[in-house]
């Protein structure tokens, strides 16, 4: 593979675009193999080679998911930016403007509503490439505002998660999303609303123990990392060492975490199947 790193890869690079030659070429992180971008467009973001599964983004997620790949974006919340004045190796505020301007988007979490399958649903799609996917008030208010326009419309609700967990910028304000997030999802709970949730790589952290775990139905992508602490952090804490595939979709599906585990290409196939099992509903949504 070192000629074509060292050699082949330059010289495209030199005939090509720079903001073309730079994101031509993507590495698998599981076999190394290096992926064409346009194919690995095509095959959504799945490693042609070997299977893996590379993150989606929210944006290439979206038109997946909806039917016709028509969607309405619902504006997320307006929240107040830097509520604790937060101060790291940079101000807080100087990482949400780069975040925003390296996302195009305001926060962690865009909502949509739409068909898939058929069946109009609301839709909160967590991105990790915004700050690791974490959750403020910010992806918090945004959850319980999905719940609410769900509740509103008798509509069923789905959540993709991909995120770190909890956001440490905002402290305690972060982790009473938790809480927030939960209840709003057990009022849909209390008036037989599906709640459909789907855990991509990797749902970990303050997200796993909240909303993420808790859908009627529980569908992990294959090759996932799905957990709270970090393996390290258990064996340290039990002094035990744990199994290698510890924290993965399977070995979460075997020990009944989850339902189901599929491959991307499979997903909406399999939404909207359980969609039109669980409701026969079909109204529009009203934002």
């Amino acid at each position: 593979m070192n000629w074509f790193i060292n050699i082949v890869r330059p010289k495209i690079q030199k005939t090509t675009p720079k903001e073309i030659a730079n994101n031509m070429w993507v590495k698998c992180p599981k076999c190394n193999q290096m992926l064409f971008s346009k194919e690995l467009k095509k095959s959504l973001y799945v490693c042609t080679s070997c299977g893996y599964h590379l993150r989606l983004y929210v944006d290439k997620r979206l038109k997946m998911l909806f039917d016709d790949e028509k969607y309405t974006l619902i504006d997320l919340p307006l929240m107040q930016d830097d509520p604790l004045k937060f101060r790291d190796s940079q101000k807080y505020t100087e990482r949400l403007k780069t975040n925003r301007k390296l996302a195009e988007s305001k926060d962690a979490l865009k909502i949509a509503t739409g068909k898939i399958g058929g069946v109009d649903v609301v839709c909160a799609i967590m991105d990790f490439t915004f700050m690791g996917g974490s959750m403020g008030t910010v992806v918090g208010e945004g959850i319980v505002k999905a719940a609410e326009l769900s509740l509103k419309n008798k509509a069923p609700f789905v959540t993709i998660a991909s995120s770190g967990g909890a956001r440490m910028q905002e402290g305690i304000l972060s982790l009473m999303q938790m809480a927030r997030t939960v209840a709003a999802i057990h009022l849909l709970k209390e008036k037989g609303i599906p709640f459909i949730s789907v855990l991509a790589d990797p749902t970990t952290g303050g997200v796993s123990a909240s909303f993420a775990m808790l859908g009627d139905v529980n569908i992990a992508e294959k090759d996932s990392l799905i957990g709270f602490a970090g393996q390290r952090v258990i064996e340290q804490t039990i002094r035990e060492k744990l199994p290698e595939n510890f924290q993965q979709a399977e070995y979460l599906q075997t020990h009944g975490m989850v339902d189901v585990v599929l491959e991307r290409q499979n997903l909406k196939e399999e939404l909207a199947k359980i969609l039109n099992i669980l409701t026969n509903k079909n109204k529009k949504i009203a934002s």
